[in-house]
Parts: structure tokens; sequence; C-alpha cells
């Protein structure tokens, strides 16, 4: 696995980018080596924060953690993508298929309860044509946090989503 790392606000030290490297070496016995996870580093109000990214054929593996010490981010974030891993394992077991990125057999079993693995409540809704700025008044008049739309100005779906930061964000999927 291929470890990216970047940093937003200061420059990392080779200190740090190497103890990076070696807890994420941890988790690259669990993919093939044509793997990428993409690391930043940062600030959030004086506090330090981590994220970690692995996308695997469209599977996306995801932590962030912010403390006051860089450590702990990197633990709580390795911890936290090792789980879901472990997680995602039980599933795939579950649902028989196969994923040939992901070398199951180093991922360790979890205990996952059953209510974990329950399916996803499936909700069906007409999707309308409108810009960002009416989904997103959309979005606070039914008070969620995220709301599906077909964008006039690209005519495909998306999504815009309130941010931690109070902003809003846009995803848009590429086909």
């Amino acid at each position: 696995m291929k470890v990216n790392i970047s940093s937003k606000g200061f420059t990392a030290n080779d200190r740090q980018i190497e103890l990076i490297e070696k807890k994420f070496e941890k988790l690259g016995k669990f993919f093939s080596d044509d793997v990428v996870a993409n690391v930043t580093m940062g600030y959030k109000k004086n506090r330090q924060t981590m994220e970690a990214m692995i996308s695997v054929k469209g599977m996306l593996f995801r932590a962030e953690y912010t403390d006051s010490d860089m450590n702990v981010c990197l633990d709580k974030v390795v911890d936290r993508l090792s789980g879901q891993i472990s997680r995602y394992k039980k599933k795939i077991q579950k649902s028989k298929r196969q994923v040939k990125d992901i070398v199951f057999e180093e991922v360790p079993e979890i205990d996952v309860e059953e209510d974990d693995l329950a399916p996803v409540k499936l909700k069906s809704f007409e999707i309308t044509a409108m810009d960002v700025d009416e989904a997103i008044l959309q979005m606070e008049l039914i008070e969620h946090s995220f709301y599906v739309f077909m964008n006039a100005a690209t005519d495909k779906v998306a999504v815009v989503y309130k941010r931690n930061d109070g902003g809003y964000g846009l995803i848009d999927p590429i086909y």
C-alpha cells in the first residue's frame, strides 16, 4: 500500500511522516500493493486533526480524529480504519462476494452484533431538477443534514450536505 501524506497549515517533519508510514504499514497487509491511502494532517480550532481515506474498487474507508496530540490522532485513525475493514470483511463473507484488492486472511475477526449487519432501510422518492441553492433551501426546510436532487446545471444526480464547519458541500458523482 502506498501512503500519500499532506499537511495543511504547517509542514510535517520527517519523524511524523516516518511514524505515519509505520502505522499505515500495519494496514498495508490488508490490501494489494497498488492501493493508496491519503492522509491529511491539519489544524481545527487550535487542535490537531488527521483524516485518512483508502479507496478500494469503489469502497471507501475513511476516518478522522481531532485531538491536541497528533500521535493520538494517528492511533485513533488507524484503529477506526482497522475496525471498518474488519466490519467490511464480515459483511463480504456473509454475502459470499469476492474483492481482489483486500487480503481478508490478514484482517482480524471481530465480534459484530447482528444489529450492525441489519439491512439498510430503503426509501424511495421522486427526484426533481433544481439548482444547488434551491437544494440547500429544501434541505434546510426538511431539517436534514443532506439532500439528494437532480442538478439542473448538469442533469445528473447530486447531493448537498451540511458540513461540520457550518458550511455546505456538494457531492457531484462521476459516472
